[in-house]
């Protein structure tokens, strides 16, 4: 089963769960922006990336350039802010097992298979 951090409103998201869909993947849907991971789900979706917090966040979102941009924050700030503004999550995440990607380009979920 594949777990995949989805905006369905996002068109790369979109793509994402339909080429997992292709490929007859179980899939767990998980709409971030109605239900936000916990401080300990993200710290664990950040640590199976193998990124730093600040490679999970949007940087070009208003949210982020007006409240956040230019501070120094800590990893722990930084994932509080992703946390207070889901919005700031790159997306999609796609989850498998111990293994992790984000879907930019939407094609890279399936490295996951």
């Amino acid at each position: 089963m594949t777990t995949l951090y989805h905006n369905p409103r996002c068109s790369k998201s979109r793509e994402a769960l339909h080429l997992l869909e292709e490929e007859g993947e179980t899939i767990e849907i998980i709409k971030y922006l109605e239900k936000p991971p916990s401080h300990q789900e993200l710290k664990q979706i950040i640590e199976l990336l193998g990124i730093g917090p600040i490679e999970l966040v949007r940087t070009q979102e208003t949210d982020w350039k007006e409240n956040y941009k230019g501070k120094n924050l800590t990893d722990e700030e930084i994932i509080d802010a992703m946390i207070e503004n889901p919005k700031l999550i790159e997306r999609p995440i796609a989850i498998k097992g111990t293994h992790a990607v984000i879907g930019r380009p939407p094609k890279k979920v399936l490295d996951i298979l």
